[in-house]
C-alpha cells in the first residue's frame, strides 16, 4: 500500500491549477477545477487547494471547507481524491486528516467522493479502512459514459439504434441546432428551459445568479459552451457542456415540453459531443446523471426519463463509490450526523434558498 503525505498547494501551483489537476491519474474532474472553486467561494464554501504525494505520483485536489458553528470545519473533497487505485483513497484521506490535525485546524470530518467504480470489494475496502458510507451528493455518482475515442462514424454506430435514428432524422429534417454565445439573453433562456425540467421533477434548482456565475466562469476559461435547438425562432432545447482535460461533461440541460421537432434533444447532444471531440480531443463524454444501474428500469424513479434518454447514447450505467466520511473527531461528528447537518441544511435553505452542498 502506498504511503501519502498531504500539504497545501503553493501560489505557483494554484496559478497553474487546471493543468496540474488534469495531469492527475484519472485526468481530473470538472468539479476540481479553478472555475468551480471560484463559484463555491461565493456560496459559503472556502476553497482549499491540496497536494497529495507518494513515491509513485502526485495528485492535486480541491477541498471545499464549510465552517460549522460550535463544531469546527467539514472538509469535502468534491469528486476526489483523484487516486490511481481504490486502495489509495483511504491512505490519502488519512494523510489529509493528519495534515489538518498537525496544522491546528478544527476539522471534525473529511468527506471523500472519488471517481472509483463501485463494487462490494471497494465498499469492503473502504469500510475496513474506517470510512463511513453516507448519502451521495453529485448527480453523476451514477451516470452514462460514452467512449469518444473512435472516429465519429464509429461513435454513431456504437450508440443505440433509437438515438442514431433520432440524430439522423433531425439532421435530415434540418433541425435548427447550433452553438450559441454566452450572452445574458442566452443564459436566461437556458435557465428558463431548465425550469421546465424542474416542473416535472422534485429537483430544487439553484438561483439564476449561481448558474450565471458557473456558466460565465467556465466559458471565460474556454471550457464551457452552450448549445440550443430552436423551434419557431425560440430556444426549445438547451445544453451547457464542458471540456475539461480529456473529458466532456453534459453539465446542465433543459427543454420545452410538447415540441414538434423529433430528435432535437438527441441532435443537441450529438452536436455538442462531436464538436468537443473535434476541438478538444475529448476521450469520454459524461451525460452527468442517471438512476443507479439497479434502478434504471424503475419507472417510479424521479430520473427514469432522463436515464432512458442518456442511456440511448451509452447502453450501460457506471456507478461510482459515492460519498464516504473519515471521522476525525467522533463526538463532534456524532453531533453533526445526528442533528447538526440536518439543522444546518434547513437553516441554509431558509436563508439562501440554495442547496447546502
Amino acid at each position: 500500500m502506498r504511503d501519502f503525505s498531504a500539504r497545501l498547494a503553493t501560489p505557483e501551483e494554484i496559478a497553474d491549477w487546471d493543468s496540474r489537476v488534469q495531469a492527475n491519474p484519472n485526468g481530473g474532474n470538472v468539479l476540481q477545477s479553478a472555475a468551480y472553486a471560484e463559484v463555491k467561494s461565493h456560496h459559503g464554501w472556502n476553497p482549499v487547494y491540496v497536494v497529495f504525494t507518494c513515491a509513485d505520483y502526485t495528485s492535486y485536489n480541491l477541498v471545499i471547507e464549510k465552517k460549522v458553528a460550535l463544531l469546527g470545519s467539514l472538509w469535502y473533497l468534491i469528486k476526489g481524491p483523484d487516486a490511481a487505485a481504490a486502495e489509495d483513497v483511504p491512505a490519502m484521506a488519512r494523510a489529509l486528516g493528519r495534515f489538518a490535525k498537525e496544522s491546528g485546524r478544527r476539522v471534525f470530518a473529511l468527506k471523500v467522493e472519488p471517481d472509483i467504480v463501485d463494487g462490494e470489494d471497494v465498499r469492503k475496502l473502504f469500510r475496513e479502512a474506517g470510512l463511513v458510507k453516507t448519502f451521495n451528493l453529485q448527480p453523476n455518482d451514477s451516470t452514462a459514459l460514452l467512449d469518444t475515442t473512435p472516429d465519429t462514424e464509429q461513435i454513431l454506430k456504437n450508440i443505440s439504434s433509437r438515438a442514431r435514428n433520432a440524430v439522423r432524422r433531425a439532421i435530415r429534417e434540418e433541425a435548427d441546432v447550433r452553438r450559441v454565445e454566452p450572452t445574458e439573453e442566452n443564459m436566461r433562456a437556458m435557465y428558463k428551459l431548465m425550469s421546465h425540467i424542474e416542473d416535472r421533477s422534485s429537483a430544487r434548482m439553484r438561483s439564476y445568479e449561481y448558474y450565471r456565475r458557473f456558466w460565465s466562469n467556465f466559458t471565460a476559461a474556454g471550457q464551457g459552451r452552450f448549445y440550443f435547438a430552436f423551434e419557431d425562432g425560440e430556444p426549445s432545447v438547451g445544453a451547457f457542456v464542458i471540456a475539461y482535460g480529456k473529458k466532456g461533461t453534459y453539465k446542465d440541460g433543459g427543454s420545452k415540453p410538447r415540441r414538434k421537432q423529433y430528435g432535437d434533444s438527441h441532435l443537441v447532444q450529438w452536436t455538442a459531443l462531436t464538436e468537443l471531440k473535434e476541438d478538444f480531443g475529448i476521450e469520454e463524454y459524461d451525460f452527468c446523471g442517471t438512476p443507479p444501474s439497479s434502478e434504471l428500469k424503475n419507472k417510479e424513479h424521479p430520473h427514469h426519463g432522463l436515464g432512458l434518454f442518456k442511456t440511448s447514447f451509452s447502453k450501460t450505467v457506471t456507478d461510482f463509490a459515492g460519498c464516504w466520511d473519515l471521522v476525525l473527531d467522533p463526538l463532534r461528528y456524532r453531533i453533526w450526523n445526528t442533528i447538526g447537518e440536518r439543522v444546518t441544511r434547513q437553516i441554509y435553505w431558509r436563508r439562501h434558498h440554495q442547496p447546502f452542498y
